[in-house]
């Protein structure tokens, strides 16, 4: 399953994993980074953002930067471009690209509740699969609200997994491979709730985008189903006969090109209004 930097199939909580689950956050950022679906959304949120030279712009779970360096391209040496990052190994990889790129780009610890910016100081913000990992995802939005300027522009993108496909394989065991990663998700389905989430921050939403995140049929079960459908057999969701089925069914669908594992990403632009 190959859905949707630097949280992201990572709707999964990294503080319910043993060294292998975190592994498979590390195979889900790099593969959905990957996607064309991801490029082509992130394009869509530039230019619908908009960031000018001068402005102040910010991307919040910067991940390994590259979103910031792309801001601080479009704001130049006039403006100002930082990433907002939590872990401290992806920081360090945002910090060296920016500098192999010769980018003025600047990258601070800091999370989505506790943003290290000053009120009403930035023009432009970015929070790309952030939210399906947050517990308080309304102080997250009032946290935005606080330091966007009036007139000032956000993108929210997250995956819903609620809309997640697996094709083919037994629709019971689908669906249970599915409920096992959507219990093991902080806020499964978090794309369709960040309309509501910034209204009810004071934003006026101006536009919406989504797009079907699609796992290349070449890659068949592939890692990241391999092992969701492991943790369904550990709690009982389905049995070991039924999860080496299921891979069988992907994989030989691979080989026949009748194959589709997908999820939903949506985005919303809103700015402040003043």
């Amino acid at each position: 399953m190959a859905p949707t930097h630097s949280t992201s199939f990572s709707g999964l909580r990294p503080d319910r994993f043993d060294r292998d689950g975190r592994e498979q956050l590390i195979d889900v950022r790099d593969l959905q980074a990957a996607l064309p679906g991801i490029r082509r959304l992130r394009r869509w949120a530039h230019e619908a953002l908009a960031a000018r030279p001068g402005e102040s712009a910010v991307d919040i779970g910067s991940g390994t930067g590259s979103e910031v360096l792309t801001f601080g391209e479009a704001v130049g040496p006039g403006g100002s471009a930082v990433g907002v990052e939590p872990d401290p190994e992806l920081l360090t990889a945002a910090q060296r690209r920016a500098a192999e790129a010769g980018s003025a780009a600047r990258f601070v610890p800091g999370d989505a509740y506790n943003l290290p910016l000053a009120n009403e100081s930035c023009d432009v913000a970015l929070c790309e699969r952030v939210f399906q990992h947050l517990t308080s995802p309304a102080r997250a939005v009032g946290e935005i609200a606080r330091v966007l300027r009036p007139g000032g522009r956000v993108v929210l993108m997250d995956s819903d997994w609620g809309t997640a496909i697996v094709h083919p394989g037994d629709r019971h065991v689908v669906r249970e491979v599915i409920e096992t990663l959507i219990s093991n998700t902080t806020d499964p389905f978090a794309g369709r709730r960040l309309p509501g989430l910034l209204t009810h921050a004071g934003l006026e939403i101006d536009d919406h985008g989504s797009h079907a995140l699609v796992q290349d049929p070449a890659i068949g079960a592939g890692a990241l189903v391999g092992r969701v459908s492991a943790m369904a057999v550990a709690r009982g969701a389905i049995t070991e006969q039924q999860r080496t089925q299921l891979l069988a069914d992907l994989d030989a669908g691979a080989r026949t090109g009748d194959i589709h594992l997908s999820v939903t990403i949506f985005a919303v632009l809103a700015h402040k209004p003043g």
